[in-house]
């Protein structure tokens, strides 16, 4: 049987996790970013103007102080979304808070056979699969224990991890 965990419970677990957080996102848009302020301003052509002074920021400063460490692949279509130009220009706000960001192209990870879900792995021994509904809005927070289960996501960070861009050299690969 399935066990979901409410948001306050996974937001808790960036807090907890020992060593690595680590994060695969596979859509093309997420509905949390088009409704912020710095989406908006960023597709009207303005810098997006992140707060790295906000509390996702703060928090995610004082884990990587402790020695831990945050890590993403975000799948990218050829052309990237709207939603993914805007990834690509967060990358910079999310490595100045000490996570490392990369990128993959869709057919790359296609060819590798990655989940096509996203999900985050925590040090290597829970994974949080996430859902969400036709609108791109995060509808619900899957735990996944079964070692058995969790291995799949592992063996899909290593792929990822191996094939992936570092985020400044993907981003000058799409500048002309």
């Amino acid at each position: 049987m399935a066990e979901f965990i409410d948001f306050g419970e996974f937001d808790g677990m960036f807090e907890t996790f020992a060593h690595t957080a680590w994060r695969l996102e596979t859509r093309r848009a997420y509905r949390s970013d088009e409704e912020t302020e710095t989406y908006q301003r960023f597709v009207q052509g303005r810098d997006a103007g992140y707060d790295l002074g906000d509390p996702w920021c703060t928090s995610r400063r004082e884990q990587s102080a402790l020695g831990k460490r945050f890590e993403r692949v975000r799948i990218v279509d050829n052309p990237p979304t709207p939603g993914q130009l805007y990834l690509l220009d967060g990358a910079r706000r999310n490595a100045a808070v000490g996570e490392d960001i990369r990128n993959l192209w869709r057919s790359d990870a296609d060819r590798l056979r990655l989940p096509a879900e996203d999900f985050w792995l925590f040090d290597s021994r829970v994974a949080a699969l996430l859902h969400f509904d036709g609108e791109d809005r995060l509808t619900g927070v899957e735990l996944i224990t079964d070692p058995a289960k969790v291995v799949r996501y592992c063996q899909a960070r290593d792929a990822a991890w191996h094939y992936a861009i570092a985020a400044r050299d993907f981003q000058a690969r799409l500048s002309p």
